[in-house]
């Protein structure tokens, strides 16, 4: 299925089913946060160096939740630049306390992932 992808649109519940376990949604926010941590780090410290760190956060934390947690294969293997975009959005609405309704439509469980 996941080949037959062609928008967004569609992209997005396939996404929010990958990430499926909240402990894998977990680890995704805690890579995402580091992230942006480190590109505001960078910023407001003139630090550069930081940035050399964003991959390693990001994927890191992510791709050990699909291997360790998950069992599947990373959706950024397949499409990297829509992964990259959900991942922000996942994040945001984790943040906010509004990713259960988007889980639901998308055939998954919302068993909340933070506390």
């Amino acid at each position: 299925m996941a080949r037959d992808i062609t928008t967004f649109t569609d992209f997005w519940p396939y996404y929010l089913r990958e990430h499926a376990r909240p402990g894998t949604r977990a680890l995704h926010f805690v890579g995402t946060t580091l992230v942006v941590g480190l590109l505001v780090g960078a910023a407001v410290t003139g630090r550069w160096a930081l940035l050399a760190g964003m991959p390693v956060a990001g994927y890191g934390f992510a791709w050990a939740s699909h291997f360790f947690v998950e069992h599947n294969r990373p959706a950024t293997f397949t499409y990297p630049l829509w992964s990259l975009v959900s991942d922000f959005k996942m994040w945001g609405l984790m943040a906010v306390g509004r990713l259960g309704p988007h889980l639901e439509r998308a055939g998954v469980e919302a068993r909340p992932a933070l506390p």
